[in-house]
């Protein structure tokens, strides 16, 4: 049985000793169909932990982990929060519709609802025993500390592995719910050294009280977004169409692990979308087989996730980093919003609204603009996207912009520069529109990473070039949910 994927009680004694924890704890968890569809499965739940802090680690906090909180993270609202990017903003008539993930709880970002998907099918199967057990969480910031909000709130202890070249507002976090800085391991390099995230696994691994949960593998992670996120998105366009008079044309989102992208397997699926995948091109390796360091936080690169669903994968896009850099500043300095505001006219409305993007997220949203020039996409096609994070996590790095790319000063005119140059300017440059080779390609670049570092079998590495196979996945759905209710009690 392949890790992740239980669909019984292996361990009948850790799971016992899970419930006699967590049952005098007071815990009661969420299906995954609850936080699919909060306004019809959770509307009483919301109103009766309206009074639970949304940042701290109540227990009650579970049922928050979806994509319908209103932006004080505690209500209940119908349609997901979402931004529209404006056409005078984007270049591009087509609406670029973005989901607002820092609305989730504990970490503001949507990560804690990938940590949840990998944690439970360990847990309930006993594959995991809070008793004993030290969840490891490897990440590039945000999965970490999802991660780590759900083990405190099941009362476990957890290990944070991330770069030491992510933000500091990241260890500012771990360091306040992590009370052991032994907790948090800090590998060499940056966004792009995912293999050495890896090896301190491998070492951690060694050690039968640690659980590595490893959200590039994890098919729990990918399971969860496709019977989240993508029917959160879902309402998002149905919301956008009210008129009925728009196509929804592409699901755009960074690679990361990838289980955000499974998201674009539910739409192509109800609204045949296309599905395309942002890289920094700094380091293509989607693109051009390529390596390099970057900065847009949150993407991951140099391998190709397992969970990845490359065969079903439209487009590969590039984003340069300094895009990403740029716009941060034009977004959320004092210097860009007067710009934005004094020389292009826009609201303060919209203005704060960019405050919900992250660096990925701009990302994120810059593939999205390349997607619809490249298209000729017109005012009645939609290009959905999901901001991961909001601004707040990076405002350190609005510093390091600054002394990079405009000599430690952010003027009125490096603002006119940087809206012309990232955001009007934007070209279809470094994106592919993939055929059945390139697909292979990609795919066959996992090899080197999973069957050849990480130890995973040829049969299981080659299943996943089926359709039916990622298909197959969803009927453990409900498998799961009674596996809760078993739990529960």
């Amino acid at each position: 049985m392949t890790p992740g994927l239980e669909q019984e009680i292996i361990d009948p004694q850790s799971y016992s000793r899970n419930k006699d924890m967590l049952h005098t704890a007071g815990l009661v968890l969420p299906r995954i169909s609850d936080l699919a569809d909060p306004p019809a499965r959770l509307v009483a739940k919301a109103a009766e932990i309206s009074d639970a802090d949304p940042d701290t680690a109540d227990l009650r906090n579970l049922f928050r982990v979806h994509w319908h909180n209103g932006e004080d993270r505690r209500g209940l609202v119908d349609v997901p929060d979402h931004v529209i990017i404006p056409s005078e903003l984007s270049g591009v008539d087509a609406k670029i519709v973005v989901a607002l993930g820092n609305r989730f709880p504990m970490v503001n970002a949507h990560k804690v609802l990938a940590a949840y998907g990998c944690l439970i099918p360990r847990l309930m199967s006993g594959a995991f025993d809070a008793t004993r057990h030290r969840a490891v969480w490897p990440s590039t910031g945000n999965y970490c500390r999802g991660g780590v909000a759900i083990a405190n709130l099941l009362g476990c202890r957890s290990v944070a592995v991330l770069p030491e070249g992510m933000s500091r507002e990241r260890f500012d976090w771990l360091e306040r719910w992590l009370t052991d800085p032994a907790d948090i391991h800090r590998t060499p390099g940056t966004e792009s050294n995912v293999k050495e995230i890896y090896d301190a696994c491998h070492e951690l691994a060694a050690d039968p009280n640690n659980l590595i949960l490893n959200q590039f593998a994890e098919y729990g992670n990918y399971i969860i977004h496709r019977a989240v996120t993508g029917p959160a998105l879902g309402r998002i366009f149905d919301a956008v169409n009210a008129k009925g008079n728009m196509r929804a044309r592409a699901f755009v989102a960074a690679s990361g692990s990838a289980g955000t992208l499974a998201a674009g397997d539910h739409l192509k699926q109800n609204l045949q979308s296309q599905t395309c995948v942002v890289e920094a091109t700094e380091c293509p390796t989607l693109l051009y087989n390529g390596y390099g360091e970057h900065n847009i936080q949150g993407i991951g690169d140099k391998h190709v996730p397992l969970i990845h669903n490359v065969m079903g994968t439209d487009f590969v896009i590039g984003v340069s980093d300094a895009a990403c850099d740029g716009l941060n500043l034009l977004f959320n300095s004092t210097t860009g919003r007067n710009y934005l505001s004094e020389h292009k006219g826009f609201d303060q409305q919209t203005i704060s609204g960019l405050a919900n993007l992250g660096l990925s997220s701009i990302a994120n949203v810059l593939g999205a603009i390349k997607y619809a020039k490249y298209m000729g996409l017109g005012k009645n096609d939609v290009v959905l996207t999901v901001a991961t994070d909001g601004a707040s996590l990076y405002e350190t790095e609005q510093k390091s912009a600054r002394d990079k790319y405009f000599s430690g000063q952010y003027s009125q005119t490096d603002a006119a520069e940087t809206f012309g140059r990232y955001l009007l300017g934007t070209t279809t440059d470094h994106m592919k529109e993939l055929d059945r080779y390139d697909r292979e390609r990609i795919f066959n670049l996992g090899y080197y990473t999973w069957v050849e570092q990480q130890g995973t079998s040829l049969e299981d590495f080659d299943r996943r070039r089926d359709q039916s196979f990622w298909d197959g996945l969803m009927d453990l759905v409900p498998v799961w949910d009674r596996m809760i209710d078993d739990f529960n009690g």
